[in-house]
């Protein structure tokens, strides 16, 4: 039975991950998961030659980032990318003949990625005569940070009288409403004057999801999905008592939790 690890910092895409294996490959047996990039390495380091014969990593993660995490990996697994990033950065990896699954996973994709690792798991892991591995994760590493496009850090929002400067990371979910947008936070809230339309091409399609026409949602901040009626569901948040409902529009995201 084929076995793999699967190395992500959002406890979310992992599970949303596994379930679309679970579908598409059911005889993939899931041995290993990582939350982070130096939990990854501690793994594959009390592994030593026992490494999962496939490894799905995560390119940006705290810590140890998955491009880093394959060099340590070297020639004794399989590696599938997990990325976000635009076309020129997957030119890369065909060129390079490395695996890769885009954010948000799309089984046609997956299925493609699943099929080549199939017919690669018949031989001894190689990479092509002409690519050696070092220099194809040196290229990468140059392309993704040439293309990376550049998402919002910080956001200055107003709490009373004051204007504060939040770290994005901070920010559990944002809420409009005719005239202003709400920034929700684990220790309270505060508002921006910008609509939500205009916050979502400024934000990480990988980190913040829209769940609704006025609510985008940090997806590291889901704690867990309640299914509702006529395809809906709400969303239980780490650090909050409130739900956030997801509509029908956007329920696909969510739809193998």
């Amino acid at each position: 039975m084929p076995t793999a690890m699967i190395a992500d910092d959002e406890a979310l895409l992992r599970h949303h991950l596994k379930a679309k294996l679970a579908l598409l490959w059911p005889e993939l047996e899931i041995i290993m998961e990582a939350e982070h990039g130096l939990h990854a390495q501690e793994l594959i380091s009390a592994a030593g030659d026992n490494l999962p014969d496939v490894v799905f990593l995560d390119i940006h993660m705290p810590g140890m980032t998955g491009l880093e995490v394959a060099r340590l990996i070297g020639k004794r697994a399989h590696i599938a990318f997990i990325t976000a990033f635009n076309q020129y950065a997957i030119e890369a990896f065909e060129r390079g003949a490395i695996d890769y699954l885009l954010k948000p996973f799309e089984n046609a994709r997956l299925s493609e990625t699943i099929l080549r690792l199939k017919e690669r798991m018949q031989s001894p892991v190689t990479v092509p005569a002409t690519v050696g591995l070092e220099s194809m994760l040196s290229d990468l590493s140059k392309v993704l940070k040439l293309n990376a496009p550049s998402y919002l850090q910080w956001i200055k929002a107003s709490v009373g009288n004051t204007v504060r400067l939040i770290p994005i990371d901070e920010v559990l979910y944002f809420h409009s409403d005719e005239k202003y947008t709400c920034v929700t936070m684990a220790d309270g809230e505060a508002l921006v004057r910008k609509p939500i339309k205009e916050l979502l091409l400024e934000l990480d399609p990988a980190h913040f999801w829209q769940i609704h026409r006025s609510t985008i949602v940090n997806a590291r901040a889901v704690l867990g999905v309640v299914r509702g009626e006529r395809d809906q569901a709400d969303l239980l948040l780490k650090g909050r008592s409130e739900t956030l409902t997801v509509s029908r529009n956007y329920i696909h995201l969510f739809r193998q939790m």
